[in-house]
């Protein structure tokens, strides 16, 4: 079978990742599983791989890619804020490895006609896990104007949150916004030309904005940054991969904070917070994708790759 996805970084992320290559590891957001095989062929001996995704799509079409690891994969429907109720019911208590790639797959945008695309006619939905009761046409065609305008700055950095806020409501007063393109024409239209002419469409922050909103992307990277550092076992190590700059900075102040030593203000004679590190970062600086997987790969242009070992 064909797999759309591409996955990003994936030498650099199997070599931040594996250090013990007979231990346990877990993709928390497996998709199309191409991470995931990479790692699985990486692993040794006893080395085993926990996959998991909140998509059944991904569930299902990765429990079929990965079939040639054998035993040593596990596929399971759960996001990676529920990774210490999962390894619970496994009977693991700590794992040598964690990965989260944090961006939308090519099948999600392209073939799951859940309306991730605004470039295609599709149900206004942008639920990875379609169990969930909350959607995006909902929050479009219900939301007061001021809540539709913090969405889109808070989680999209839209400049034009107010305007596109006050169109959309203007909108749904004749008729509901039912699908992705008519959003994305909807939006289209209060852009000047000279701005529809860039690369970037207008719809693009608003659209992301909506899906981290319907998804609550940032609630449950916060609770996974919170748990993870009790289920790495030491020198176990963390890599995850964001897209936008909202992941990114949560990822890399959360590693900044583990880092660091005491807190105490640096006129106090003595540590009275006792904080010790909990994790070194493996590089300071995000690494990116060469030129050349960009131009293979276009949506490798806004990966950021950070890595912690945990000690």
């Amino acid at each position: 079978m064909e797999y759309p996805h591409k996955p990003v970084l994936v030498e650099e992320i199997v070599k931040y990742l594996v250090a013990i290559p007979d231990g346990t590891y877990v993709d928390g957001t497996v998709g199309m599983g191409g991470h995931s095989l990479a790692i699985g062929m990486a692993l040794t001996g006893k080395g085993r791989l926990v996959c998991l995704d909140l998509d059944p799509d991904a569930v299902r079409l990765s429990r079929q890619r990965l079939a040639v690891l054998g035993k040593r994969v596990f596929v399971i429907k759960a996001g990676f804020s529920e990774l210490d109720r999962v390894l619970g019911d496994l009977g693991v208590k700590q794992v040598e490895g964690v990965l989260l790639d944090l961006g939308m797959s090519s099948y999600q945008l392209e073939m799951s006609g859940r309306g991730f695309s605004f470039r295609r006619e599709e149900p206004l939905d942008m639920r990875m896990d379609p169990e969930k009761m909350q959607t995006a046409h909902h929050l479009v065609n219900n939301l007061p104007v001021r809540e539709l305008e913090a969405i889109l700055k808070d989680y999209g950095e839209e400049r034009r949150a107010k305007s596109i806020s006050r169109a959309i409501v203007k909108a749904r007063t004749t008729k509901p916004v039912e699908t992705s393109l008519q959003l994305a024409e909807l939006i289209k239209s209060i852009f000047p030309p000279s701005f529809r002419s860039r690369a970037r469409h207008p719809a693009t922050r608003t659209f992301q904005a909506l899906r981290i909103a319907v998804n609550k992307e940032l609630q449950n990277l916060e609770t996974f940054l919170n748990r993870i550092p009790t289920m790495l076992v030491k020198g176990g190590r963390l890599v995850v991969l964001s897209y936008h700059s909202l992941e990114d900075r949560l990822v890399k102040q959360a590693m900044v904070h583990w880092e660091r030593r005491c807190t105490c203000p640096p006129d106090f004679p003595d540590c009275v917070c006792g904080k010790v590190p909990l994790f070194r970062r493996l590089f300071k600086r995000g690494l990116r994708a060469s030129q050349g997987e960009v131009e293979e790969n276009p949506r490798a242009r806004s990966a950021i790759l950070r890595a912690a070992e945990r000690i």
